[in-house]
C-alpha cells in the first residue's frame, strides 16, 4: 500500500476516535499545564482527518499513484468523516438535526447515482461544487465546535452552515443532472444499435427470401447449349 492509500486509510480510523471524543462531554486533557476541552481535541482530530483528504490527493497526482483502491475508498472516507462529525454534533445538541438530515442523504443519494452510472458503464467526476462543498463542510464544522468556548462565533458557522445546506443541494442537483444526461445519452445510443441491428436483420431476410423465389430459375435448362431455345433436326 502506497503512502497516499494509506492516508485515506488512516482517515477512515480517524473518524470512530473523532465520535468518541465528540460525544464525551466531560472529557479534559491537560498538556504542558494546557487543559484542553473534548471540543479542541475532537477539532484537532477532524482538522487532522481533513488534511490528509488534502495530502493523499496531492501525493497521488504528483508520485503518479493514483490507484483503483484509492479512487475507491477516497470518497467513503470523506463521506465518513463529514457524515460522524455532523451527526455528533447533533448528539450535543450543536446542530439541527434536519441540517445533518439533508447534508448526509445528499451523500448517500450522490453515492447510489454514481453506482448506477458505473453499472451503465459511465463514470461520474467530482465537481468542482462538490470540492467547495467539502471545504465549506470543514470550515462549518470546525467553526461549530470552536463556538462552543467562543459563542460570537456562533452566527458565524450557522451562516457556514446554511451555505453547506445550499451547496449540498445545489450539487446533488448538478449530479442528477449529469447522470440523467448520461443515462438518456445511453439510452439513445442503444436504442439506435438496436434499430440498425434490426435493419440488418430484415436485410439480410429480404436478400434470402429473393436468392429462394429465384431458386427454381436457377436449374439448367436442357437447352442451355442452343441459348435456351429448342432447335429443329
Amino acid at each position: 500500500m502506497n503512502l497516499p492509500n494509506l492516508l485515506t486509510v488512516l482517515r477512515i480510523f480517524f473518524v470512530p476516535l473523532l465520535v468518541a471524543v465528540l460525544v464525551q462531554e466531560s472529557l479534559r486533557v491537560r498538556i504542558a499545564g494546557l487543559l484542553i476541552t473534548n471540543e479542541f481535541l475532537a477539532l484537532a482530530i477532524f482538522l487532522a482527518a481533513a488534511c490528509t483528504d488534502l495530502l493523499d490527493g496531492y501525493l497521488a497526482r504528483r508520485w503518479g499513484q493514483i490507484t483503483t483502491l484509492g479512487t475507491l475508498l477516497d470518497p467513503i472516507a470523506d463521506k465518513l468523516l463529514i457524515s460522524a462529525a455532523l451527526i455528533s454534533c447533533v448528539q450535543v445538541h450543536l446542530l439541527p438535526a434536519w441540517m445533518t438530515i439533508i447534508i448526509v442523504g445528499r451523500e448517500f443519494a450522490v453515492t447510489g447515482l454514481r453506482s448506477i452510472a458505473a453499472a451503465e458503464g459511465f463514470t461520474i467526476k467530482a465537481s468542482e461544487l462538490g470540492k467547495t462543498k467539502m471545504v465549506a463542510q470543514v470550515a462549518a464544522v470546525s467553526l461549530l465546535l470552536l463556538s462552543v468556548h467562543w459563542p460570537a462565533l456562533r452566527p458565524v458557522a450557522n451562516w457556514w452552515l446554511w451555505g453547506v445546506v445550499v451547496f449540498a443541494l445545489v450539487s446533488a442537483g448538478d449530479y442528477f443532472l449529469k447522470f440523467w444526461r448520461l443515462i438518456d445519452a445511453g439510452i439513445k445510443l442503444r436504442r439506435r444499435r438496436e434499430l440498425l441491428l434490426m435493419e440488418r436483420k430484415a436485410q439480410k431476410e429480404r436478400r434470402r427470401r429473393k436468392r429462394a423465389a429465384a431458386a427454381p430459375w436457377s436449374i439448367v435448362s436442357p437447352f442451355h447449349g442452343s441459348g435456351g431455345r429448342k432447335t429443329r433436326p
